[in-house]
Protein backbone atom coordinates (compact mmCIF):
# COMPACT_ATOMS: atom_id res chain seq x y z
CA UNK A 1 0.00 0.00 0.00
CA UNK A 2 1.34 3.40 -1.00
CA UNK A 3 2.01 6.22 1.43
CA UNK A 4 2.14 9.56 -0.37
CA UNK A 5 3.62 12.51 1.53
CA UNK A 6 2.73 15.95 0.21
CA UNK A 7 4.82 18.95 1.20
CA UNK A 8 3.60 22.44 1.94
CA UNK A 9 4.03 25.69 0.07
CA UNK A 10 7.56 26.95 0.59
CA UNK A 11 8.85 23.39 0.96
CA UNK A 12 9.96 20.66 -1.42
CA UNK A 13 9.93 16.86 -1.39
CA UNK A 14 13.12 16.70 0.68
CA UNK A 15 11.26 18.39 3.55
CA UNK A 16 10.00 14.89 4.42
CA UNK A 17 13.43 13.24 4.55
CA UNK A 18 13.91 13.44 8.33
CA UNK A 19 10.35 12.28 9.06
CA UNK A 20 10.83 9.26 6.79
CA UNK A 21 14.09 8.42 8.56
CA UNK A 22 12.11 7.87 11.78
CA UNK A 23 9.48 5.61 10.15
CA UNK A 24 9.79 1.80 10.01
CA UNK A 25 12.24 0.59 7.35
CA UNK A 26 9.52 -1.22 5.43
CA UNK A 27 7.46 1.93 4.90
CA UNK A 28 6.83 2.47 1.19
CA UNK A 29 6.62 6.27 1.06
CA UNK A 30 6.78 8.49 -2.00
CA UNK A 31 7.14 12.27 -1.91
CA UNK A 32 6.17 13.95 -5.17
CA UNK A 33 7.58 17.36 -5.99
CA UNK A 34 4.50 19.59 -6.28
CA UNK A 35 6.29 21.98 -8.63
CA UNK A 36 6.36 19.12 -11.18
CA UNK A 37 2.57 19.27 -11.40
CA UNK A 38 2.37 22.59 -13.24
CA UNK A 39 4.17 24.59 -15.90
CA UNK A 40 5.99 27.77 -14.95
CA UNK A 41 3.83 30.83 -15.46
CA UNK A 42 0.60 28.85 -15.21
CA UNK A 43 0.55 27.95 -11.53
CA UNK A 44 -3.18 27.81 -10.85
CA UNK A 45 -4.64 25.51 -8.22
CA UNK A 46 -6.91 23.74 -10.73
CA UNK A 47 -3.93 22.83 -12.88
CA UNK A 48 -1.94 21.65 -9.87
CA UNK A 49 -4.87 19.62 -8.56
CA UNK A 50 -5.68 18.09 -11.95
CA UNK A 51 -2.10 16.87 -12.38
CA UNK A 52 -2.09 15.55 -8.81
CA UNK A 53 -5.27 13.57 -9.50
CA UNK A 54 -3.69 12.04 -12.60
CA UNK A 55 -0.66 11.09 -10.50
CA UNK A 56 -2.77 9.40 -7.80
CA UNK A 57 -5.08 7.67 -10.26
CA UNK A 58 -2.12 5.87 -11.80
CA UNK A 59 -1.87 3.77 -8.63
CA UNK A 60 -4.15 0.75 -8.66
CA UNK A 61 -4.22 0.21 -4.89
CA UNK A 62 -5.91 2.42 -2.25
CA UNK A 63 -3.68 5.27 -1.08
CA UNK A 64 -2.68 6.66 2.28
CA UNK A 65 -2.26 10.40 1.83
CA UNK A 66 -0.43 12.68 4.25
CA UNK A 67 -0.22 16.37 3.44
CA UNK A 68 0.94 19.53 5.16
CA UNK A 69 -0.74 22.88 4.46
CA UNK A 70 -1.07 23.02 0.65
CA UNK A 71 -0.42 19.28 0.60
CA UNK A 72 -3.28 18.80 3.07
CA UNK A 73 -5.64 20.78 0.83
CA UNK A 74 -4.72 18.60 -2.14
CA UNK A 75 -5.15 15.39 -0.12
CA UNK A 76 -8.53 16.44 1.27
CA UNK A 77 -9.76 17.61 -2.13
CA UNK A 78 -8.76 14.26 -3.66
CA UNK A 79 -10.46 12.27 -0.89
CA UNK A 80 -13.68 14.18 -1.55
CA UNK A 81 -13.58 13.55 -5.30
CA UNK A 82 -12.21 9.98 -5.18
CA UNK A 83 -13.22 8.50 -1.79
CA UNK A 84 -12.89 4.95 -3.11
CA UNK A 85 -9.20 5.57 -3.85
CA UNK A 86 -8.21 6.69 -0.35
CA UNK A 87 -7.53 4.28 2.50
CA UNK A 88 -6.60 6.92 5.10
CA UNK A 89 -5.74 10.60 5.45
CA UNK A 90 -3.37 12.56 7.64
CA UNK A 91 -3.94 16.29 7.32
CA UNK A 92 -1.39 18.61 8.92
CA UNK A 93 -2.37 22.27 9.42
CA UNK A 94 -5.21 21.90 6.91
CA UNK A 95 -7.60 24.52 5.57
CA UNK A 96 -10.93 23.59 4.00
CA UNK A 97 -12.49 27.06 3.68
CA UNK A 98 -9.67 29.26 2.50
CA UNK A 99 -8.87 32.23 4.78
CA UNK A 100 -8.91 35.11 2.29
CA UNK A 101 -7.27 37.60 4.64
CA UNK A 102 -4.42 35.23 5.49
CA UNK A 103 -3.79 34.56 1.79
CA UNK A 104 -3.65 38.29 1.10
CA UNK A 105 -1.11 38.76 3.90
CA UNK A 106 0.99 35.93 2.47
CA UNK A 107 0.97 37.55 -0.95
CA UNK A 108 2.16 40.85 0.48
CA UNK A 109 5.02 39.04 2.20
CA UNK A 110 5.91 37.18 -1.00
CA UNK A 111 6.15 40.45 -2.94
CA UNK A 112 8.87 41.72 -0.61
CA UNK A 113 10.90 38.50 -0.63
CA UNK A 114 13.87 38.23 -3.03
CA UNK A 115 13.46 35.86 -5.96
CA UNK A 116 16.45 33.84 -4.73
CA UNK A 117 14.43 32.54 -1.77
CA UNK A 118 12.12 30.67 -4.14
CA UNK A 119 14.87 29.00 -6.18
CA UNK A 120 15.26 25.76 -4.21
CA UNK A 121 11.55 24.92 -4.09
CA UNK A 122 10.72 25.00 -7.79
CA UNK A 123 8.36 27.97 -7.61
CA UNK A 124 9.01 31.51 -8.79
CA UNK A 125 7.71 34.45 -6.80
CA UNK A 126 5.06 35.00 -9.47
CA UNK A 127 4.03 31.32 -9.23
CA UNK A 128 3.49 31.66 -5.48
CA UNK A 129 1.31 34.73 -5.85
CA UNK A 130 -0.68 33.23 -8.73
CA UNK A 131 -1.30 30.02 -6.79
CA UNK A 132 -2.49 31.71 -3.61
CA UNK A 133 -4.76 34.02 -5.60
CA UNK A 134 -6.29 31.05 -7.42
CA UNK A 135 -7.15 29.41 -4.06
CA UNK A 136 -8.81 32.44 -2.47
CA UNK A 137 -12.39 31.34 -3.18
CA UNK A 138 -11.96 27.65 -2.40
CA UNK A 139 -14.41 26.08 0.04
CA UNK A 140 -14.50 22.29 0.44
CA UNK A 141 -17.15 22.29 3.18
CA UNK A 142 -19.96 20.80 1.09
CA UNK A 143 -17.93 17.69 0.25
CA UNK A 144 -16.58 16.81 3.69
CA UNK A 145 -19.27 14.20 4.37
CA UNK A 146 -17.92 12.15 1.45
CA UNK A 147 -14.66 11.50 3.32
CA UNK A 148 -15.44 8.33 5.28
CA UNK A 149 -11.92 6.90 5.61
CA UNK A 150 -10.00 7.28 8.91
CA UNK A 151 -8.55 10.79 9.20
CA UNK A 152 -5.93 12.11 11.60
CA UNK A 153 -5.85 15.91 11.73
CA UNK A 154 -2.61 17.27 13.16
CA UNK A 155 -1.26 20.67 14.08
CA UNK A 156 1.97 21.84 15.63
CA UNK A 157 1.28 22.87 19.22
CA UNK A 158 2.61 26.36 18.43
CA UNK A 159 0.67 26.75 15.17
CA UNK A 160 -2.03 28.98 16.61
CA UNK A 161 -3.04 30.35 13.20
CA UNK A 162 -4.22 26.97 11.89
CA UNK A 163 -5.23 25.11 15.06
CA UNK A 164 -8.80 26.43 15.28
CA UNK A 165 -9.52 25.53 11.67
CA UNK A 166 -7.99 22.08 12.17
CA UNK A 167 -10.25 21.37 15.15
CA UNK A 168 -13.31 22.58 13.21
CA UNK A 169 -12.41 20.30 10.31
CA UNK A 170 -12.08 17.33 12.66
CA UNK A 171 -15.58 17.98 13.99
CA UNK A 172 -17.02 18.10 10.47
CA UNK A 173 -15.45 14.88 9.19
CA UNK A 174 -17.33 11.61 9.88
CA UNK A 175 -14.31 9.56 11.02
CA UNK A 176 -11.60 11.92 12.26
CA UNK A 177 -9.57 12.67 15.36
CA UNK A 178 -7.35 15.63 16.24
CA UNK A 179 -3.93 15.76 17.87
CA UNK A 180 -1.01 18.14 18.22
CA UNK A 181 2.71 17.58 17.73
CA UNK A 182 4.84 19.04 20.51
CA UNK A 183 7.70 21.47 20.02
CA UNK A 184 6.58 22.48 16.54
CA UNK A 185 4.96 25.30 14.67
CA UNK A 186 3.42 25.20 11.20
CA UNK A 187 6.13 23.11 9.52
CA UNK A 188 5.82 20.03 11.70
CA UNK A 189 7.90 17.88 9.35
CA UNK A 190 10.81 20.31 9.80
CA UNK A 191 10.35 21.33 13.45
CA UNK A 192 9.77 17.90 14.98
CA UNK A 193 10.09 15.09 12.42
CA UNK A 194 10.52 12.43 15.10
CA UNK A 195 7.36 13.57 16.89
CA UNK A 196 5.48 13.57 13.61
CA UNK A 197 6.67 10.06 12.77
CA UNK A 198 5.51 8.90 16.20
CA UNK A 199 2.06 10.44 15.57
CA UNK A 200 1.83 8.67 12.20
CA UNK A 201 2.62 5.30 13.78
CA UNK A 202 0.18 5.94 16.62
CA UNK A 203 -2.56 6.43 14.04
CA UNK A 204 -1.83 2.90 12.77
CA UNK A 205 -1.27 4.56 9.41
CA UNK A 206 2.00 2.70 9.02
Amino acid sequence: MKYILLHGMGQNASSWDKTISFLPDNTEAVCPELSDFFTEGNCHYNELYGAFCDYCNNFSEPLNLCGLSLGAVLALNYAIDFPQKVNSLILIAPQYDMPKFLLKVQNVLFKFMPESQFKDIGFTKKDFITLTNSMADMDLTSGLDKVTCPVLVLCGEKDNINKKEAVMLTERLPNAKFDTVSNSGHEVNIDNPQGLAKALEGHKWI
